[in-house]
């Protein structure tokens, strides 16, 4: 008997989230500057405004000596690569575990490569409500990033498990 085919399959979707993620990025480098000028794309909703996190989520860290970059890099990779051995237990067919397991990889790898390569993450979406309410200025990687773990919650709760013999 053969092995099931795992989940792994399941890592291009990984590939196109970096992929958007980066080209969304090289987007905003050119094409918002100067940094923190928002450009309106819903007025009083949605802008287009470039910024840069050296922290993780809401720039927690942001201002540490430096140590930081290395830390969350090591644990984008160990969080990744404990996601893919995740996905290579899995059955390809299990697409409500390994689609949002892939965005996770994605996401996470996406932000690694502006830290790697620059020493901070680049940023440009910035959702608010006029002047009363803002929202952290967040990226396609760490949309992916959310999205994915919403989608593994919602469907480990809502869905039903096959009872094992």
């Amino acid at each position: 008997m053969s092995p099931k085919p795992s989940a792994l399959s399941w890592l291009w979707l990984t590939a196109v989230v970096i992929v958007l993620d980066q080209l969304s990025k090289v987007w905003a480098l050119s094409a918002l500057q100067p940094p923190g000028v928002p450009h309106p794309v819903i007025p009083g909703l949605l802008n287009w405004t470039l910024a840069f996190n050296t922290g993780a989520a809401f720039s927690f860290l942001a201002n540490s000596a430096g140590w930081q970059r290395w830390f969350f890099v090591a644990l984008a990779l160990v969080i990744g690569v404990t996601l893919v051995v995740w996905l290579s237990r899995i059955s390809r067919r299990d697409w409500r575990t390994a689609v949002p397991l892939a965005m996770i990889i994605g996401g996470a790898w996406g932000n690694v490569i502006d830290r790697l390569h620059q020493a901070k993450v680049t940023d440009f979406i910035h959702v608010h409500y006029y002047d009363s309410w803002d929202f952290a200025v967040f990226n396609v990687a760490d949309s992916a990033i959310t999205v994915g773990a919403v989608m593994l919650i919602v469907f480990g709760l809502f869905t039903k498990q096959a009872s094992q013999p």
